[in-house]
């Protein structure tokens, strides 16, 4: 027998990139992946699970329940999240044999994955690591050449595999937290800088774990003797997550984390600032009635009318309310607002007032201190 090392290549073997070519296009896998984590979904795919539906408990999330089926067996199964996760990572660490002796002429594609191991063919790219090639030696041993990051390293098969099921252990140590009320509120500065870079999905990445544990900790007796400040802190938090959802299109989500918020601020210094995002989450989403009476409770905490009345226009436009609606696109374009839809609502609503509007603007003249900002009325009509 040969004393040198056979290397054979794995470029046909590993699976990069195949977790996001399923997912491509796929909806329900963007769903299913945000609330119970990417990699979760690529698990129980591993894992030969499918999940056939999820009633989902936003304020404890590992409450939530999740319906599959396992294998070629139709048999509906339900466990909460938390549960799941763990079933799915128990099933992932179960043993294989070790690999045995092998000669590098008698390995093809499918004995190569199957040297490695199918499922850590597909653990590999999950966590970063690029499998390049097998090294055979004269024994028949087998390793395996990894890249991660920038580092390529030779190890034993069955060292690779221990090293892929650690990362797995540790993907549901991480889930799980320790404590109910376990949050950072280091990442709030982050956060912060993401909405106001309009990175919605990062502020949703950083804040979205908090909504269940900032629950259940409004409910104890640790939680009620929070300062005021901290209390703020928490409300303007869940603030950004709500308007992040509601950016995104999730607007259950978004009322559901805002209203959270509320609780939390107890008409304290964050009061006004839920509020309004409560408000323009209902604009965005369409609900006008409803975000009339919020953005007007926002006013009254002492919000910045100046973009809270430019919306106010728009609700009112919306329900009809063309007196209302030009009022409040009046006020806005007082303040500043320059966007083109303030100024058409303003014209829509002179429109359908026809010369009733001209006639109120008669008896009551725009404020002089706004007179150099607001747009001039219609004409004069005698009525």
């Amino acid at each position: 027998m040969s004393d040198e090392k056979r290397i054979i290549s794995l470029s046909e073997v590993r699976a990069d990139g195949w977790f996001e070519r399923l997912a491509q296009g796929n909806k329900a896998f963007g769903q299913l992946s945000e609330t119970i984590g990417e990699r979760f979904v690529a698990f129980a795919v591993i894992a030969g699970v499918r999940i056939t539906a999820l009633s989902l408990d936003r304020r404890v999330p590992d409450a939530s329940l999740v319906d599959f089926t396992l294998g070629e067996d139709d048999q509906e199964q339900r466990l909460s999240l938390g549960e799941f996760r763990r079933r799915l990572v128990s099933a992932i660490l179960s043993q294989e044999a070790p690999p045995p002796p092998v000669s590098a002429d008698e390995l093809d594609a499918d004995a190569l994955q199957e040297l490695i191991g199918f499922r850590y063919v597909l653990l590999a790219p999950l966590f970063g690591v690029e499998l390049l090639e097998v090294h055979i030696d004269a024994l028949g041993g087998a390793s395996v050449l990894c890249r991660i990051g920038d580092d390529d390293e030779a190890v034993p098969v069955e060292t690779l595999r221990q090293a892929l099921r650690e990362r797995v252990r540790a993907e549901v140590d991480r889930s799980s937290t320790g404590s109910p009320f376990s949050i950072d509120l280091a990442v709030i500065p982050e956060a912060e800088v993401a909405a106001t870079d309009d990175d919605h999905d990062k502020v949703v990445e950083l804040l979205g774990a908090w909504p269940g544990p900032l629950s259940l900790l409004l409910r104890t007796a640790e939680g009620q003797r929070l300062t005021m400040d901290v209390r703020a802190t928490l409300a303007r938090s869940l603030g950004l997550l709500g308007t992040a959802y509601a950016e995104t299109g999730r607007d259950d989500w978004a009322g559901e984390v805002l209203r959270l918020g509320v609780q939390w601020s107890q008409d304290g210094p964050a009061a006004a600032d839920l509020f309004r995002r409560l408000g323009e989450a209902a604009v965005i989403s369409g609900r006008h009635g409803q975000a009339i009476g919020l953005l007007r409770r926002a006013l009254s905490l002492g919000a910045d009318p100046k973009r809270l009345v430019a919306h106010l226009a728009r609700s009112y436009s919306a329900r009809e309310k063309h007196v209302a609606a030009a009022l409040c696109a009046e006020e806005a374009i007082a303040l500043g607002a320059d966007d083109a839809t303030t100024a058409e609502i303003l014209e829509l609503a002179r429109e359908h007032l026809g010369d009733a509007w001209g006639a109120f603007r008669a008896k009551v003249p725009v404020p002089r201190a706004n007179m150099a900002t607001l747009p001039a009325p219609p004409p004069e009509q005698d009525v």
